[in-house]
């Protein structure tokens, strides 16, 4: 193995990404080195680059969709052998002592470092993780197919899980990569499934009714039946008063981006009647466990697009004008 790498380096908002040869990391005590063999797009790569998350860790490679061939360990770690093939999350690490993370609740530690934004993610050849936020890939499923599974499917999962069991009838706002692996496990356990689109994507309709979906229109129309929650993935703030006008009473309207523009001013009325507007912070590791049982169960499969590692601008691009339908996924020996 040499001593370099080749990467995409992010270093000020609204640059492109630089292709450029930087060291391999070493693994620190409890983290592992892997090489990269698939790394998906996720739109809060697109937040960092965008400037809408501020703060990054300075020339930082992004990429928190990672699946990886374990290729050493610091002296430290000991759950993975050389050869295994594991997954990076965008939860990177958190201290394990503060209220939170004793409540079980480690997605909202105040001191939780994120992949691919405070540590150096999976555009590139290798990265680094800490083995214990790390997660097993199934031997059923390929890098690329895995891949988007490591945020869109765990957020997504995790949104999915805030409307309640009890929500029959779900509206999806934004189907990409997130809504079109977690319409595959609502559909599994026969809810109804609503897509909503940005006006004029009728590719993207098409797509989800291929999918599965009942119904599927922009998002400025209602849907031919109330929801009984509404998912939001696309980071939009004014679909938040949109959805709450297609739920019913006591329904849920649950945002599932880190980042969203404002939400406008709504009347109390589209409130009233104990329906809830509530968001999804990050993940936990036991959403990983959870996701990729109910995954398999259901035999999720992710709709891909692939480019190579030197692309991920292209990639970006894509993700940004919404000229995709799943998920993107740079392949670093492409």
């Amino acid at each position: 193995m040499t001593d370099t790498m080749r990467a995409m380096v992010f270093r000020t908002a609204g640059l492109p990404l630089a292709e450029e040869q930087v060291a391999i990391p070493r693994p620190g005590a409890r983290e592992v080195l892997i090489h990269v063999d698939a790394c998906a797009v996720c739109r809060t790569d697109l937040h960092i680059v965008d400037g809408d998350l501020k703060d990054p860790k300075t020339e930082l490679i992004p990429g928190h969709e990672i699946v990886g061939r374990v290729v050493a360990a610091g002296r430290e770690a000991s759950r993975f052998q050389p050869g295994d093939r594991i997954g990076v999350p965008w939860l990177g690490w958190t201290c394990g002592e503060c209220a939170y993370c004793r409540e079980g609740r480690e997605n909202l530690c105040d001191r939780a470092r994120f992949t691919g934004y405070q540590r150096d993610g999976g555009f590139a050849e290798y990265a680094v993780a800490d083995e214990r936020f790390a997660i097993s890939i199934p031997a059923s499923y390929e890098p690329v197919d895995a891949a988007p599974f490591l945020c869109a499917g765990l957020i997504g999962y995790r949104t999915y899980r805030m409307a309640g069991a009890e929500a029959r009838r779900l509206g999806l706002y934004g189907f990409g990569a997130a809504a079109h692996l977690v319409a595959q496990i609502a559909l599994h356990e026969t809810r109804e499934i609503y897509a909503f689109t940005r006006p004029g994507d009728e590719e993207g309709q098409r797509f989800a009714l291929a999918v599965g979906a009942t119904w599927a229109g922009s998002s400025d129309q209602s849907p031919p039946a109330p929801l009984d929650a509404a998912l939001i993935f696309a980071p939009v703030g004014a679909l938040v008063p949109q959805a709450l006008r297609q739920v019913r009473k006591g329904g849920t309207v649950v945002c599932g981006g880190i980042h969203m523009s404002e939400i406008p001013a709504f009347p109390y009325e589209i409130l009233w009647g104990e329906r809830i507007v509530r968001s999804v912070a990050n993940l936990t590791r036991r959403d990983g466990r959870e996701f990729f049982a109910a995954a398999a169960n259901a035999g999720v499969r992710a709709n891909v697009h692939t480019y190579p590692l030197s692309k991920a601008n292209k990639a970006l691009a894509d993700l940004r004008e919404g000229r995709l339908t799943g998920a993107a996924v740079l392949l670093p020996e492409a």
